[in-house]
């Protein structure tokens, strides 16, 4: 029984990630313009953090999409393929949850922020451009 339920999910899910990719890239909004150097500055401020996603993950797409509205330049990691990068997430934030956007400060320290509507509160208040 328990292996007919995970056969019907990972069928669902192989089913569903084309489309979910594919409504991602419609559905994807436009980066907020700056200035060149206001962008530049945002861009040195990204350089420290780190996504870690599954590619169809919804809550991830959620995650990138408000990025991208943002125009942030945040490295993307994929921690359902890439096994480095999973035991990445693990060791550091302790659990194996996505999305996670891991934050090094200055001095080398990391800080893991789960949950999407956190990671999308952090951005807007750190990145949005003042009214």
């Amino acid at each position: 029984m328990r292996w007919t339920i995970r056969m019907f999910f990972r069928t669902l899910r192989i089913v569903l990630a084309p489309f979910m990719l594919l409504w991602e890239i419609v559905t994807t909004p436009k980066g907020i313009v700056r200035a060149a150097d206001e962008q530049q500055r945002v861009d040195a401020q990204t350089h420290n953090l780190v996504l870690y996603q599954f590619k169809t993950c919804p809550f991830c797409i959620k995650v990138r999409r408000e990025i991208r509205r943002l125009s942030l330049n945040i490295e993307l990691r994929d921690a359902q393929h890439d096994e480095q990068n999973r035991s990445v997430l693990l060791r550091g934030g302790g659990t194996l949850q996505v999305p996670c956007l891991q934050i090094v400060d200055e001095q080398g320290d990391s800080q893991w922020l789960y949950e999407s509507g956190k990671i999308i509160a952090y951005l807007q208040k750190r990145f949005s451009p003042a009214v």
